[in-house]
């Protein structure tokens, strides 16, 4: 029986992806460069499934469906990310890329699956990236924060293409976490060498944690839950709650980064499950 099981999948992303962030942010913030944590997560992931790798029928789908899977939650996303973090707080991060998810995910329902939404749940994506904005608050918006603004905005789109390319491709759990660990690796392992790299140079406490938690907790766990879910639940309401994210996070980064949880993302934790309530009662 699958009627509860994908919905503690969704949740159980939204507690690991918000872990991600501030793991990013801690990580972006030691020696190690962008490039070593993405390097870590995939080489990790890519050693931890291989016996996976060698049972899969890679003639199941083309070239460029492994390619929109495998790059879209691959390194164009998690470098995206990192440098984004680099600028903008965990917080704010979260906002970004995973407040945004359910207006894209809402996008992508509609022209690409040509799925019908009610005005209840347009109300509740309206209203759950309202909050979403309220938790960034207006300081976001200054000059110095445009860069990490669009590179976090990539992330979230890239991302919205490898949810729809699962959903409309029918990949498995066990299809998506060897694309995005096979195509990276073939892939970047290559760009990693023209990158900066302080990977040599980095604590191995610094390294240990990025890789597991990059590698394992997020690269294969988190990756399974997702494919799990969007198979039962579809785009939009995986999407919904990937925009939780920001609520959690926002809670992570206040406990153990120290960033202050203030009056704005109080109000949109409300907001955020103000939206998910009508949502939920939409269906």
């Amino acid at each position: 029986m699958h009627s509860v099981k994908p919905y503690y999948a969704a949740l159980l992303v939204v507690f690991i992806w918000s872990g991600w962030i501030t793991i990013s942010r801690y990580g972006v913030h030691t020696s190690l460069q962008p490039s070593d944590i993405t390097l870590l997560r995939y080489c990790t992931a890519f050693v931890t499934i291989i016996p996976l790798i060698i049972k899969h029928q890679w003639g199941n789908f083309r070239l460029h469906q492994y390619l929109i899977v495998g790059l879209g939650v691959g390194f164009p996303y998690t470098l995206f990310s990192f440098y984004g973090l680099q600028q903008i707080k965990a917080a704010q991060a979260g906002v970004l890329v995973n407040g945004m998810l359910p207006v894209l995910g809402a996008v992508v329902a509609y022209y690409i699956f040509t799925q019908k939404i009610s005005f209840r749940r347009w109300l509740a994506i309206i209203i759950i990236f309202l909050a979403n904005i309220t938790m960034a608050g207006s300081d976001l918006l200054a000059s110095n924060h445009i860069l990490g603004i669009c590179l976090l905005l990539g992330a979230a789109t890239v991302y919205t293409m490898h949810m729809a390319g699962v959903k409309k491709w029918g990949f498995t759990w066990q299809d998506t976490i060897v694309t995005v660990a096979v195509s990276n690796v073939i892939l970047f392992v290559p760009l990693w060498f023209l990158l900066p790299s302080n990977l040599f140079q980095s604590a191995t406490s610094d390294i240990v944690i990025q890789a597991i938690y990059q590698g394992i907790i997020v690269n294969v766990i988190a990756l399974m839950c997702v494919a799990y879910a969007l198979r039962y639940l579809g785009t939009i309401t995986v999407s919904l709650y990937m925009s939780f994210v920001p609520v959690i996070t926002a809670l992570f980064a206040w406990f153990f980064l120290g960033e202050a949880l203030i009056l704005r993302e109080i109000i949109g934790i409300a907001g955020c499950s103000a939206g998910l309530f009508v949502y939920a009662r939409s269906t």
